[in-house]
């Protein structure tokens, strides 16, 4: 790694297309269990993404996307996410995901479904967290509510 770079490159793909391609001083993805903040020059890693915020951030501008989980390498100051779902944040819908997070708390028959319903929930939890930050819940309860 050259000393003097500072930025790092983030790309997001998902199976339909390249959502972003962009440079920036810091990355924060959702992995699976917490954050993981990335600036120039970190060692290489594959990691598994969870559901959450991934935060590009270039000088006082932040760019914030949904990510639905997939996976993550960083290498040679690039940041590449590999996820089934991209959204960003400003797209997000509050009644949308809060809707989504009742029905995934209804009881399920099976256990098969079981799993899925804990997904559904993490996904909403997380879009919903999203907005929170951004100050757009509005009349919506916050997660956990």
């Amino acid at each position: 790694m050259d000393a003097t770079t500072k930025t790092l490159r983030c790309v997001v793909v998902t199976p339909e297309k390249a959502v972003l391609d962009t440079s920036a001083e810091m990355v924060v993805v959702p992995m699976f269990d917490g954050e993981l903040g990335v600036l120039p020059g970190r060692q290489p890693l594959i990691g598994r993404l969870g559901f959450g915020e991934l935060r590009t951030i270039q000088g006082k501008t932040t760019q914030r996307y949904f990510i639905d989980g997939g996976f993550v390498q960083v290498r040679g100051d690039v940041v590449t996410l590999l996820t089934a779902r991209a959204v960003p944040a400003e797209e997000l819908n509050a009644a949308a995901a809060q809707a989504a997070l009742q029905e995934a708390l209804r009881p399920v028959p099976t256990a098969a479904e079981e799993g899925e319903r804990f997904k559904a929930q993490q996904r909403a939890r997380a879009q919903l967290r999203i907005l929170n930050r951004l100050g757009r819940l509005g009349d919506v309860a916050p997660p956990g509510h």
